[in-house]
């Protein structure tokens, strides 16, 4: 049931990231050594959306799906320093908590925790610093777009496909008219 406070699904409750206990954090990030980044979207992290806890994973697939990014994957953020060029990509955080490093070494340090999600696009460098041993992740990405796992400098043509990925108009968290329609516009 969607009302003015949220939409419940089962034992999870979401509460719209539009709700005043919501914040939407943006930033740019520059190209940093081998980490391309991208140079035309920012990273858009969502605090506070979800409750958080053990079992809450299927809220956030739900979510994300009825959004039009249907969810590939449950497992965590790598520790090792890495982007991707086939998709944008966003990260559901149900539970526990995590230091990330976002933009490549010596990169955007971060702190996620359940309830958090963050949107990266196409490029951006990220890589878990350190979480919890409870620290659980939900991937998802718009459709006919998928990830691959790049720890090098892109080529040429990996960096053309990163500047010319197209992007749903419907926000992941927020549906149509959230924070992806004012952030995320062609330059």
């Amino acid at each position: 049931m969607l009302t003015g406070v949220g939409l419940t699904l089962g034992s999870g409750r979401i509460r719209k990231a539009a709700a005043s206990s919501a914040r939407v954090e943006t930033f740019m990030l520059r190209s940093n050594g081998w980490v391309p980044n991208n140079q035309h979207l920012p990273v858009i992290l969502y605090r506070n959306v979800l409750e958080s806890g053990v079992g809450r994973e299927d809220v956030y697939e739900h979510l994300f799906g009825q959004n039009g990014w249907p969810a590939r994957w449950r497992n965590g953020v790598y520790s090792f320093h890495h982007y991707h060029s086939l998709g944008h990509e966003v990260l559901g955080f149900s539970n526990g908590s995590a230091r990330l490093i976002l933009g490549g070494p010596e990169g955007r340090e971060v702190e996620v925790r359940g309830g958090d999600v963050a949107l990266l696009p196409a490029g951006t460098g990220h890589c878990n610093v350190g979480s919890t041993d409870d620290f659980t992740v939900i991937g998802a990405y718009p459709p006919s777009q998928s990830f691959d796992i790049l720890r090098s400098a892109p080529s040429a043509e990996q960096l053309a496909r990163i500047n010319a990925l197209t992007f749903p108009s419907i926000d992941p968290v927020q549906g149509k008219g959230g924070s992806l329609s004012r952030e995320w516009h062609p330059s």
